[in-house]
């Protein structure tokens, strides 16, 4: 079981309180982590990422175990404690301006 936080917005349009549970197929990457999560909220697919090529979405990170994994391969593995469930996998809206 992966828990998911999503952002304020995000969870208001998914129709979510709290944090989101999903049981993820094979290994958990935050590109699995993310298929699973549009699988099961369909009205979330093309906020977080790109359609047609999966990229994130400018001022979206995620973070996991206190690291940003934004820049990483959506094919990277999870660390273990956001993999078994006692860390949640992070998405944030991030902000620009000064």
């Amino acid at each position: 079981m992966i828990r998911v936080v999503l952002p304020a917005h995000l969870k208001v349009l998914a129709e979510v309180h709290g944090e989101v549970e999903l049981e993820v197929a094979g290994p958990a990457t935050p590109g699995s982590v993310l298929d699973a999560l549009e699988s099961r909220y369909p009205v979330l697919r093309g906020t977080i990422r790109d359609h047609g090529t999966h990229r994130r979405r400018a001022f979206v990170r995620y973070y996991a175990c206190e690291r940003d994994l934004s820049h990483d391969p959506p094919d990277t593995p999870l660390p273990d404690p956001v993999a078994t469930g006692a860390e949640p996998f992070l998405i944030v809206g991030a902000m620009a301006g000064g």
